[in-house]
Formats: structure tokens, sequence, C-alpha cells
């Protein structure tokens, strides 16, 4: 699977050029009228609503695709940053936990995501990542 790193790359550089991130938002809304579970619709429109600071309405999606791919770590991982962007911590780090259960293992991208900066301070955080850090294999 992919890490999620690569995964929000991708979803991030969607854009840079300055595109409208309405025109985005409203596009996968119409696909999503067509396909309702497209997983791949559902996470760029995530991503959309993020970028956009409707932080509500990329949680929304979230939980759909937690339903959707109950078994996905990238997809619970991102629920934890939809938690935390909205000062939700305590669900924020219970989901970061089960994208951890999961197999989410990508250290280095979650000690840098900026969606995760709330939780830096939280105990539960540093006690996650250490956890991480111990399945790490020896370089």
């Amino acid at each position: 699977m992919a890490s999620a790193q690569g995964d929000k790359e991708v979803l991030h550089s969607m854009n840079s050029d300055g595109e409208d991130l309405d025109f985005e938002i409203d596009f996968y809304k119409s696909v999503l009228d067509q396909v309702p579970d497209c997983v791949d619709v559902l996470m760029a429109l995530s991503n959309g609503y993020t970028r956009q600071g409707q932080f509500a309405e990329g949680l929304s999606i979230d939980e759909r695709l937690c339903v959707l791919r109950s078994n996905d770590p990238i997809v619970r991982y991102n629920l934890a940053c939809s938690h935390s962007l909205l000062g939700q911590y305590e669900l924020s780090i219970e989901a970061l936990r089960q994208a951890v259960v999961l197999g989410y293992s990508d250290v280095g991208f979650l000690q840098k995501d900026p969606d995760l900066e709330g939780l830096r301070t939280d105990p539960r955080y540093a006690t996650l990542l250490e956890q991480l850090l111990g399945q790490q294999p020896a370089s």
C-alpha cells in the first residue's frame, strides 16, 4: 500500500497551478452524484475541502470513507487529521491509534504533517510515536 505521504503529496499537488478549489469540489461532487461510493473521488473531495478550510465537510467525507474502507490505515490516518484540524484531539488520537493497528507506519510523515500540529503536545501522541518508532526495522 502507498504511504500516506505519497497519497497526500499527489492530492496536495493537484491545483498547485492555482486552479479554483470551488470548481474542483463541485466537479467531485457531480461525479459522486453518478458514482456515490467512488473511493478515489471521495478522497480527492475530502482533500479539497481540507485545503479550502472546510474541515467539517472533509471530516464528513472521511467518515464515509471509513465505512467503505474500514481496514484501510490511510483512511483512518486521514480521519485523524480531520479530527485534529477541528480540535477534536481525543477522536484524532483514537483514529491515529486505529491507523497504526491497521498498519500505518510512515513515522516521518506523521512527525511533519501540519494537519496533526495540534496533537504534538499531547502525551498520547508521543506514546503513539514511540510505539511506531519501536516497530521500525533496524537500519
